[in-house]
């Protein structure tokens, strides 16, 4: 149990923060305060989690804007793997491009959503969240505790959201791809990277996956933060004008 406390505190300190937000709302959101504090909750970690974001999508666009030195690099060394890798590795150091950042937004929300699958699936928080409803579901229901008609509707409605929000994505990152040859700002040239080009737009439908084995509290939060994702796309990640862009529209 000690290994777990850690959790288990964490888990606490969700479900009074939550019980808190929902007390508060409650006079504007009613029955629905519950579903709505998990939804002011995203987004306040989305906002926490902001400066990491930029940085991912900063580096993405520096990545991108090597990827013709990329591929050089790739055909200079296609016999010498690791000094490719070398290469590749310091180039990104001295263009202050480090490939490890765009995992951390992903990183850091992952104890957030096991923190609620564990409040709404357990009575650890001991605020009785598990009781809230939301459209005559209870916040804790999986879906493999049965299906209603509420609960089809319910999850229905969610689970299309949340595949509009990863076709569009998919959609977005193969037209960007197709643009810039690169995905995520990493060039898509090459028998292994090609594959990975091929992979990344698929990435956007596991969130549908696994919403199927989450509870509705859960999923109200993997919905959100998609969503939130979506609209970051469309701020910060912009399609890159190429020189050659540029020069046509001049003309």
């Amino acid at each position: 149990m000690l290994a777990f406390s850690p959790l288990h505190d964490a888990v606490g300190a969700a479900g009074a923060a939550l019980s808190w937000l929902t007390a508060l709302l409650e006079p504007v959101a009613g029955g629905t305060a519950t579903a709505a504090s998990i939804v002011v909750l995203t987004v306040a970690v989305r906002l926490l989690i902001a400066p990491l974001t930029v940085a991912q999508a900063r580096g993405e666009r520096r990545r991108a804007a090597l990827a013709p030195r990329v591929t050089e690099l790739r055909r200079r060394y296609a016999d010498d793997p690791a000094r490719f890798q070398s290469e590749l590795f310091a180039l990104y150091r001295s263009a202050g491009a480090n490939p490890v950042a765009g995992c951390l937004p992903l990183l850091v929300q992952a104890p957030v959503l096991l923190v609620l699958y564990r409040l709404f699936s357990t009575a650890d928080g001991g605020t009785g969240l598990l009781d809230e409803r939301l459209a005559g579901v209870a916040l804790g229901h999986h879906l493999a505790d049965g299906l209603s008609v509420p609960v089809v509707a319910l999850f229905g409605v969610l689970l299309s959201v949340l595949l509009a929000l990863a076709w569009w994505t998919s959609r977005r990152m193969r037209r960007a791809a197709s643009a810039t040859g690169t995905v995520a700002g990493t060039p898509i040239e090459g028998p292994g990277a090609a594959t990975l080009g091929r992979v990344l737009p698929l990435l956007p439908y596991v969130t549908v996956l696994v919403a199927l084995v989450l509870p509705l509290a859960a999923v109200i939060y993997l919905v959100t933060t998609t969503a939130w994702s979506a609209l970051e796309q469309v701020v910060l990640r912009r399609p890159l004008v190429t020189p050659g862009d540029a020069a046509s529209h001049r003309r």
